[in-house]
């Protein structure tokens, strides 16, 4: 069965939504992998001055189920 998942990406105070995707996936593994791809695509320097610092995944109920910073990606 598919889930709504909400992929946010935070600016650099941590607090600003820089993106905000809504996706279906089966499972919460598979929006995992999509919130890492969009994590890692919003770092590219050319993207905005300051990168992005963090990626968190919301489940439909509003409970965030998943969350990483820059700095757990090795930066």
């Amino acid at each position: 069965m598919r889930e709504t998942f909400h992929i946010e990406v935070l600016g650099p105070d941590g607090e600003e939504i820089v993106i905000r995707q809504s996706i279906r996936a089966g499972s919460l593994e598979a929006a995992q992998e999509r919130a890492l791809r969009v994590f890692a695509r919003a770092r590219v320097p050319q993207r905005r001055e300051e990168p992005a610092q963090a990626v968190r995944v919301i489940d439909g109920a509003g409970r965030e189920v998943f969350h990483r910073t820059r700095f757990e990606e090795g930066d």
